[in-house]
C-alpha cells in the first residue's frame, strides 16, 4: 500500500471551539473568534473573513459521519521515514514538494513503474472527514483563515485603495483542488499556442495538449439525472480518465434568465460547451465542476487515491520544507537533489521539538509547492534575484533575476443585486433550520443545495475592438478567441469579507479579470521559512486592468436589463447603486475588488536559450541540475480560464515528460 505519514504525533485536526453565545450571533469568524484580536488554534490571523451564515457551520459539520477513507492508513511521527518505508534509506527516485493539483498527478503518473520509488512532502493536513472540502455548496468554508489554509495576507495594495485582504490558498491533500470552487476548465487554444511560441516547444501547443484532456477528465452524469442535451457537448470530453467532471446538479432559480438573456441580447451569445476544448471561450452556458455523485473530486480523491495500492509511494503529511539542498556541482552546474523539512508547527500535541529532516533524490526533486510557496522555497534555497536575497544574507547560490517576479492573478468583484421575492438562497442560508435539512438531505444522498457548487452558470467577454485604451497598449489576452473578463452568477449574496445583510434577497453577478497586465511579485522577509512571505499581486496598477473592470461593471448592468430579468431584478445594491460615472465606478471597485485565488507566473517558463524566465520549456530550472518545477508558477502568462484544469494538464504532459528522460 502507498505509505502516507502523519508527521505530527497526536495531531487531531483542530476545529475552532465556539461559545454558545458565538453560534447565534449575526456573524461568527471562520477561526471561531468573534472579533479580529483573538484566534484559536495558536494561528495567527492579521484579519478574518466572516462566515456566509449567521450559526455555526462547524458545529453542523461535527455531527456528519465521515467521507468514506480513500487514503492508505495515516502513520503517527515518522521522524525516520526507512521505518514506514520498505527501503532501507531516505534516498528516494524522486521526492516531490507539494501534495497539491500538479504534485498529486506526478505522484500517479511516476510510480505506475513499479521501480521508481516517490516521496511527497505535504505541509498541511489530510482532506479526510473535511466536510467543507468534500461538499461542493461549502467550498466558500474551506478558506480563508481555517487549519485547511495557509492564512496569507497581500500586502497593502496602492490599486485597491491601499487595502489588504486574506489570499486563500490550500493547505491539505489536494492542494487547492481540495479548496477551490471546483470550477473547471482547460484554457484557451490561444494560451496553450502561445506558451508554445514562447517557450518554442511545439509540444505545449493545443494539437498536443489535447491528448491530456481524455487522461484527465471523467465527465460523470449529474446525480440529479436531468437531461444535459444543450449543456455541454459530449464529444468533446473524456470520460475514463482520473478527475470527476459534472453539470450542475441543483437548479437555481435564475438558471433560466440567465440562458434567456443570451437569446434576447447578442452581445451575449450561448456557448453550449464553456470547458475551452476545441473551442472558445466566449459567450455564457453551463459551469462544468470538478465533482461527481455531489461531492468534490480532486487530486487526493482521484489521482492519490487510485494509486494507493503502490508500496512505491510515499505521501507525508504536516512536513513543511524548509529549504533546497546543493548536494553536487558538475561543469559549473550545481544540482540540488536534497531537501530539507520539518514538522509543521501547531501539527503536533507532542512537546518535543522540531527536528529537521533531509532527504535526496536520486533522480530529480520536483518542485509543485503553487506560485507562493515554489517562489519561497527556492528563495530561502539561495535560488532568486540577487536583490532579494543580499538584503536577507542569503548566500546566492544560483542567481536567476525572475523568481517570485511576473505574479499575475486574476480578480474578483462581487456585484450584488436586491430582487424581489424569496427564490434566492439567501433565506436558506439565515434560517439553521432550513440549512440542516439541507446538509441532512446532502448526507443522506448527496442530492440538493449541497451537492452543487455556489453558482451554474458563467460567460467570458471582451471588451470591443475599438476600445480607446487598445491604442495605447497592445491587447493582453492570448489571442481574439480569448477573453478579457469573466461573469459568474450566483442566486445570494456571496461577497468575501462582508456578512449577509439580516434581510432580504440578493444576486450576485461576479465580474473576474481575465487578462491582467498588472504583475506583481512574492518576496520571502526572512530566513525564517516559516515566515509569511510578502504577497504583493500589485493588482490594478495599469490602465487596461482599471479599464476593463470598469467595462466589466457596465456589461453586468446591460446584461441584467435584459427582459429576463423583468420583475425579479430591483437593482444594484449597496456602494454599487451609486456607481454610474467612471469615476464613480473605479472607485466602487478599488473599494470592493478582491482575489479569485488564481496566482501564475512567479516561475515563469521560456524557451531554453532565453535569459529571462525560470524554467526551460521541459519544466527544469535554468542553469541547475536535478530541480524541476510543474505547477501554476510556470504559466508565463495566466491562463484565460479558471486555473485548476491548466494545471492538471500541465502535470499530466510534465509527467510524460519526466518518464522520458527516465529513458534517456
Amino acid at each position: 500500500m502507498a505509505c502516507i505519514l502523519n508527521f505530527g504525533a497526536g495531531f487531531e485536526e483542530p476545529r475552532p471551539q465556539l461559545s454558545r453565545e458565538s453560534r447565534i450571533a449575526p456573524s461568527i469568524h471562520r477561526c471561531g473568534c468573534r472579533n479580529h484580536g483573538q484566534h484559536e488554534q495558536g494561528v495567527e490571523l492579521r484579519k478574518c473573513y466572516p462566515t456566509s451564515t449567521p450559526f455555526d457551520l462547524w458545529q453542523v459539520f461535527e455531527d456528519l459521519p465521515l467521507s468514506k477513507d480513500t487514503h492508505a492508513k495515516i502513520h503517527e511521527d515518522p521522524v525516520e521515514l526507512h521505518k514506514h518505508h520498505e527501503y532501507p534509506d531516505t534516498d528516494f527516485d524522486y521526492v516531490i514538494v507539494g501534495a497539491g493539483n500538479a504534485g498529486l498527478v506526478l505522484a500517479n503518473r511516476l510510480t505506475e513503474d513499479a521501480s521508481t520509488t516517490v516521496l511527497v512532502l505535504e505541509a498541511g493536513v489530510s482532506d479526510q472527514g473535511v466536510v467543507s472540502a468534500i461538499a461542493p455548496f461549502l467550498a466558500p468554508q474551506v478558506t480563508p483563515n481555517t487549519p485547511f489554509d495557509w492564512n496569507y495576507t497581500i500586502t497593502p495594495q496602492s490599486g485597491l485603495d491601499g487595502r489588504t485582504f486574506p489570499y486563500p490558498r490550500g493547505k491539505l491533500l489536494g492542494g487547492c483542488s481540495s479548496a477551490n470552487y471546483l470550477l473547471h476548465q482547460f484554457g484557451s487554444i490561444e494560451d496553450w499556442d502561445r506558451i508554445a511560441n514562447i517557450s518554442d516547444d511545439p509540444g505545449w501547443a493545443w494539437n498536443n495538449m489535447r491528448q491530456y484532456v481524455q487522461k484527465h477528465e471523467k465527465f460523470q452524469a449529474p446525480i440529479d439525472g436531468h437531461n444535459t442535451t444543450g449543456q455541454f457537448i459530449p464529444s468533446l470530453h473524456g470520460f475514463k480518465g482520473e478527475v470527476s467532471v459534472s453539470l450542475p446538479v441543483n437548479n437555481q432559480t435564475i438558471d433560466s434568465r440567465v440562458i434567456n438573456t443570451t437569446q434576447q441580447l447578442p452581445e451575449f451569445p450561448f456557448n453550449e460547451d464553456t470547458s475551452g476544448i476545441d473551442r472558445s471561450l466566449l459567450g455564457t452556458g453551463w459551469i462544468q465542476s470538478s465533482a461527481g455523485g455531489g461531492m468534490r473530486s480532486s487530486s487526493s480523491t482521484s489521482y492519490l487515491a487510485q494509486a494507493n495500492g503502490r508500496p512505491n509511494l510515499t505521501v507525508l503529511i504536516h512536513a513543511t520544507v524548509t529549504k533546497l539542498v546543493h548536494t553536487s556541482s558538475s561543469k559549473g552546474v550545481k544540482a540540488f537533489r536534497g531537501v530539507q523539512f520539518t514538522r509543521t508547527p501547531g501539527s503536533s500535541s507532542s512537546s518535543a521539538g522540531y527536528s529537521t529532516v533531509e532527504v535526496k533524490a536520486r533522480k530529480e526533486v520536483i518542485l509543485s509547492a503553487g506560485s507562493v510557496g515554489t517562489a519561497q522555497v527556492l528563495q530561502l534555497s539561495g535560488i532568486g534575484n540577487s536583490e532579494d536575497l543580499d538584503p536577507l544574507n542569503i548566500p546566492v547560490l544560483v542567481n536567476i533575476p525572475s523568481v517570485g517576479r511576473n505574479f499575475s492573478d486574476h480578480t474578483l468583484l462581487p456585484n450584488l443585486f436586491n430582487v424581489n421575492g424569496d427564490d434566492s438562497f439567501d433565506h436558506i442560508l439565515r434560517d439553521p433550520t432550513l440549512f440542516n435539512a439541507a446538509i441532512a438531505q446532502w448526507t443522506a444522498n448527496k442530492t440538493g443545495l449541497i451537492s452543487n457548487p455556489v453558482a451554474n452558470h458563467f460567460g467570458f467577454a471582451r471588451i470591443p475592438a475599438n476600445s480607446s485604451v487598445l491604442n495605447s497598449v497592445s491587447d493582453p489576452a492570448a489571442g481574439p478567441e480569448s477573453p478579457h473578463f469573466e461573469f459568474i452568477f450566483t442566486n445570494f449574496w456571496l461577497s468575501p469579507g462582508t456578512s449577509v445583510p439580516a434581510e432580504g434577497s440578493f444576486m450576485t453577478a461576479v465580474t473576474v479579470l481575465i487578462s491582467p497586465t498588472s504583475r506583481g511579485t512574492i518576496k520571502i522577509r526572512s530566513t525564517n521559512p516559516f515566515e509569511q512571505p510578502l504577497i504583493d499581486p500589485n493588482y490594478l496598477t495599469t490602465d487596461f486592468d482599471i479599464f476593463v473592470m470598469r467595462e466589466s461593471v457596465r456589461a453586468m448592468l446591460r446584461f441584467v436589463s435584459a427582459p429576463a430579468w423583468d420583475g425579479y431584478v430591483i437593482g444594484p445594491a449597496g456602494n454599487f447603486s451609486s456607481a454610474m460615472s467612471d469615476d464613480e465606478i473605479d472607485a466602487y471597485v478599488r473599494g470592493l475588488m478582491t482575489t479569485i485565488f488564481h496566482p501564475a507566473g512567479t516561475a515563469g517558463m521560456a524557451a531554453e536559450e532565453s535569459k529571462t524566465g525560470v524554467v526551460n520549456p521541459d519544466l527544469t530550472v535554468k542553469g541547475i541540475d536535478g530541480l524541476r518545477i510543474v505547477d501554476a508558477s510556470v504559466f508565463p502568462f495566466i491562463p484565460s480560464s479558471h486555473t485548476q484544469g491548466p494545471v492538471y494538464i500541465l502535470a499530466e504532459r510534465a509527467a510524460d515528460i519526466i518518464k522520458g528522460d527516465q529513458k534517456n
